[in-house]
């Protein structure tokens, strides 16, 4: 290789104005060399002969020597310093035409690609603000069917503000437990669902005598993933036994809840004090009370088997779930005696109108549900509210799921897909303490079932004062551990209750009064014996 083929260049630093020539080289790389430096090809390549007769003369001979040494030297000195160079004093490379077009395209990609990222993120977010302007796409609905006057409208205020604009509430009333369980069972005859009835709401009040039909009958279904909620896990034992029911309505351990309570009371006694003291009269404290012979034909109650067969029990000592009468002191004779003597005692048994013949004065007591009784008694004077010494049954309103999977539709009024995500909301938002604090519902909070209830001085404060052992609705608790939940009864008990009401002749209605209970009896005529409230 001659030395032109070497890629270096050949600085001259002495030059106090250095001027460069271009050599482009073999290997496609530029070097710059000093226009006053000459290069012998002949002088570097010049060998040296040992034959005296082709040496030149000794003046030549030397000087080429000389210049091929300084020659040498110099390439020396610039493979030395090289690296220094070729880092300092070599001028940038001048790109190609090739180059330049290449970098002018990657660079139009380039802000092709910055544009339209830009482009992008302003549609997704013109997108977003668009979507989140409708309100259609947050909503969610809540069709809830319950019993007139069962919790007051301030709930549904306060729950809708507590889900913002996302809940789209519908909140339906009914007079009677009888007409939600009449809507209930109206759609499984006909096979078709009325998007206006109870069976298309999301959420329904089923009466917790009502429980063991309506899940023997599938018109609600179970309620799922119970043990993610947090109302479920605060709901005390006593209701979870309860609650837990067999498919056939049946309690059972093992089986699942079908409802969740939401208010729940007592049988109470009321009775007009001013009779009582103008007559020098004890007040009533008991069961057995309604026996003492100044009452005969003083008293109305409700028409319901349950209560009046249970009354007479506990009367006896005995349990209102008591299957066999066999069991109680005295045998079923003794009952029927016992009830015999009642039914002489009562005017009236009548659950649409035994508080108006006691408002009027035809009676001087009434025995009935506490969520009747008591609202009644606030707009009277002199009246007197009780719960037996000896216990009386409890009552519940729950919550329950309609059970609408059963009838082959595509969408069951606002029911797509099974209920609202947001029915367990409305379950604990009904399950908190402070929806009874200012004593607006008639009835008690759930958690007060096992827990003591405070009554604080404002709830009390400037307002007319019920002469009543009930605490928020509450008996004391020395009552309430004596206290009962109607269960479902076997076959053979309610064989029974048949045999002692049909054994007992009750009082005589007028003519009016006949004719309403035939009309009532014709239009409760597929409810099921002993399982109503107002049976």
């Amino acid at each position: 290789m001659s030395l032109l083929s070497l890629p270096l260049p050949l600085p001259i630093p002495h030059s106090s104005k250095p001027h460069y020539t271009t050599l482009r080289l073999h290997n496609s790389r530029t070097f710059h060399f000093h226009k006053n430096l000459r290069l012998s090809v002949r002088a570097s390549g010049v060998p040296v002969q040992r034959n005296s007769a082709t040496l030149p003369a000794s003046g030549e001979f030397l000087r080429q020597i000389a210049a091929s040494t300084v020659l040498f030297i110099s390439l020396g000195s610039a493979l030395l310093s090289f690296p220094a160079v070729a880092t300092t004093h070599v001028p940038p490379q001048v790109p190609s035409l090739t180059q330049l077009q290449d970098q002018e395209s990657q660079g139009t990609e380039v802000g092709k690609s910055e544009n339209m990222e830009d482009i992008d993120d302003e549609e997704l977010q013109a997108a977003f603000e668009k979507w989140k302007s409708k309100t259609y796409a947050l909503t969610v609905p809540l069709r809830i069917v319950s019993l007139s006057n069962s919790f007051p409208p301030v709930w549904l205020k306060d729950f809708l503000r507590s889900q913002g604009k996302r809940l789209r509430l519908r909140s339906e009333f009914r007079q009677s437990l009888q007409d939600i369980f009449h809507e209930l069972c109206m759609p499984s005859r006909k096979g078709k669902v009325n998007p206006k009835s109870a069976l298309a709401a999301d959420v329904v009040t089923v009466g917790d005598t009502w429980l063991s039909y309506a899940i023997e009958k599938r018109l609600i279904e179970p309620m799922h993933g119970l043990e993610d909620q947090d109302w479920f896990e605060k709901l005390s034992d006593k209701w979870k036994v309860y609650l837990r029911r067999s498919d056939e309505g049946k309690l059972d351990s093992r089986g699942r809840i079908w409802a969740a309570p939401y208010r729940w009371g007592s049988i109470v006694i009321a009775y007009k004090k001013s009779e009582f003291q103008k007559r020098k009269m004890a007040p009533i404290e008991d069961w057995a009370d309604l026996w003492r012979p100044e009452l005969a034909g003083k008293i109305s109650m409700v028409d319901s088997p349950r209560e009046i067969v249970g009354a007479v029990l506990k009367y006896m000592g005995a349990s209102y779930n008591t299957t066999d009468m066999s069991e109680v002191v005295g045998g079923r004779e003794a009952v029927q005696q016992n009830l015999a003597s009642l039914v002489k005692q009562v005017r009236l048994f009548d659950s649409g109108h035994y508080l108006k013949a006691f408002g009027v004065g035809d009676v001087w007591v009434a025995v009935g549900w506490s969520n009747d009784v008591i609202p009644a008694a606030k707009r009277m004077s002199n009246i007197a509210v009780v719960v037996p010494k000896s216990g009386a049954s409890l009552w519940a309103d729950c919550w329950a799921i309609p059970a609408s999977s059963r009838i082959a539709t595509d969408q069951i009024g606002g029911r797509v897909r099974g209920p609202s995500p947001v029915v367990h909301q409305w379950i604990e938002f009904c399950l908190q303490d402070e929806r009874f604090k200012d004593d607006v519902v008639p009835g008690a909070s759930p958690n007060a079932l096992e827990s003591p209830v405070k009554v604080s001085e404002k709830l009390t404060r400037g307002r007319p004062k019920l002469e009543t052992n009930l605490i928020a609705g509450v008996p004391p608790s020395d009552i309430l551990a004596k206290c009962e939940l109607l269960e479902p009864l076997p076959e053979n008990a309610l064989s029974d209750y048949q045999w002692l009401i049909n054994s007992v002749q009750k009082p005589k209605l007028s003519l009016v009064e006949s004719l309403k209970s035939h009309i009532l009896s014709l239009a409760h005529s597929f409810l099921p014996k002993g399982q109503s409230k107002f049976a």
